[in-house]
């Protein structure tokens, strides 16, 4: 099973480690059929996607200029405060800053930042008010949300690179 088709812009853009997690999250979703109706909780399906969309968030937002080499190799940096549209009016908010990118680029920060809080906020924290389990099905529409806005925003990186 390839969630990603190895030919596409998406797959060519990212690094080796990424492309990493990616095939590993393929062969857990391939796995996972085996254990039907044993697992009560698939969210850990999503966790190698998680941490690609993580470092693809960092790298697309390093390539477009929006944050410096420090920042992305700094353990300090947090998407989940720089995507996060509270934060709008933050020097270092990527959220604002994407959004005054291109046309494009504010349908993509709402997007990056629905599928960030969806696919990681709310799946990899414990509330215990909102104890929440992912079904096997869940967790692949998870996976696809975060591929799918991953491909998306790659385009808005090769329109930048026709233009320039």
């Amino acid at each position: 099973m390839k969630f990603v088709d190895r030919k596409s812009k998406l797959w060519k853009y990212l690094p080796d480690e990424i492309r990493g997690l990616l095939i590993d999250g393929e062969k857990l979703l391939v796995e996972c059929h085996s254990l039907s109706g044993q697992i009560s909780d698939y969210s850990y399906l999503v966790f190698p996607f998680a941490k690609a969309y993580e470092g693809f968030l960092k790298q697309l937002f390093l390539d477009l200029g929006l944050i410096h080499e420090e920042d992305f190799y700094s353990d300090d940096i947090r998407i989940g405060r720089i995507l996060n549209p509270v934060f709008i009016d933050k020097p270092e908010s990527v959220y604002y800053k994407l959004r005054k990118y291109s046309k494009e680029g504010e349908e993509a920060a709402e997007r990056l930042w629905k599928v960030w809080t969806h696919g990681r906020n709310q799946l990899f924290h414990y509330y215990p008010h909102n104890f929440r389990r992912l079904s096997n099905q869940e967790a692949a529409k998870i996976i696809e949300e975060m591929l799918g806005a991953m491909s998306a925003a790659i385009e808005i990186l090769s329109s930048r690179s026709q233009r320039n």
